[in-house]
């Protein structure tokens, strides 16, 4: 996680987080509850999100589950276990809370950077939308085409895992980790620090050979789970390193023939 920041809606301050792993943004469940009922103190907040997490799961909702805790700074200015939620948990767990704040809010989620949650509805908008920011940056259309074959495949691969037992979020990244490493020897956060990424997507930065054999390693991750028709984390994450393996392989192979690494250092950041 990245340090904790306050993103202010109208007179309201919400706590939030970036995890660097998985690339999400988490936001203070009770201070979207404090917004939305127009409430100041926080303990009749914290009251009000109690009783609505005891309804929903009486009511069988899955919406608290996919709620995670963090350790927020409070009003003591200790840091405390707080419940936590991404955007697109957040924008179900509103239509929960009768407030005529409910509108505002998601337009104010969309506003600070997350668009993308309208595209679910309509995925042609957001390959559309992708297309067109990838080329303001600079880049060409040889790359974007690259780009969008990574991303078919890595929705493949999340599919398997999410049909075989796979919780989306924590345990799809902690995979994603071991793939990573395994074919590139390092880490997903070592990996954008040698690109001088912060909270940027490492893909969108990658150079031809390193989305190839991204590629390449979650394709062979994919077809080495159906083979063992992988169930649970475990035995997903025997593939997820035999998957890497294979990369590695590949990887090894090209920069002894080519005389260079297959990882760069370089990004597509503006220049200052």
């Amino acid at each position: 996680m990245t340090k904790e920041e306050i993103a202010a809606f109208e007179r309201w301050h919400v706590r939030r987080q970036f995890d660097e792993e998985t690339e999400t943004w988490y936001f203070s469940v009770v201070d979207i509850v404090a917004a939305l009922t127009e409430q100041q103190d926080f303990q009749t907040s914290r009251k009000y999100w109690n009783k609505l997490k005891e309804r929903l799961k009486k009511e069988g909702s899955e919406l608290v589950t996919k709620c995670h805790r963090l350790k927020l700074t409070a009003e003591d200015g200790k840091k405390r276990l707080t419940d936590v939620a991404d955007v697109e948990t957040l924008l179900r767990l509103i239509q929960s809370v009768p407030s005529p704040k409910a509108e505002p809010i998601k337009l104010w989620l969309a506003r600070i950077g997350y668009e993308r949650i309208k595209e679910t509805e309509d995925p042609e908008a957001g390959i559309a939308r992708a297309r067109s920011v990838w080329k303001k940056q600079g880049r060409f259309d040889d790359w974007i085409n690259q780009r969008m074959l990574s991303v078919r495949v890595r929705n493949s691969l999340t599919d398997f895992w999410d049909e075989h037992g796979i919780k989306e979020g924590v345990e799809f990244a902690r995979l994603t980790g071991i793939t990573h490493k395994e074919w590139t020897g390092l880490s997903v956060r070592q990996h954008k620090e040698l690109k001088g990424l912060k909270s940027q997507n490492l893909r969108d930065h990658m150079s031809d050979a390193e989305l190839v054999l991204t590629m390449l390693a979650e394709i062979s991750t994919k077809q080495i789970a159906e083979n063992m028709d992988a169930t649970g984390f475990d035995k997903n994450a025997e593939a997820a390193k035999e998957g890497g393996g294979v990369a590695k392989k590949a990887r090894e192979e090209l920069e002894s023939k080519s005389g260079k690494s297959a990882l760069s250092g370089s990004n597509f950041l503006p220049k200052k």
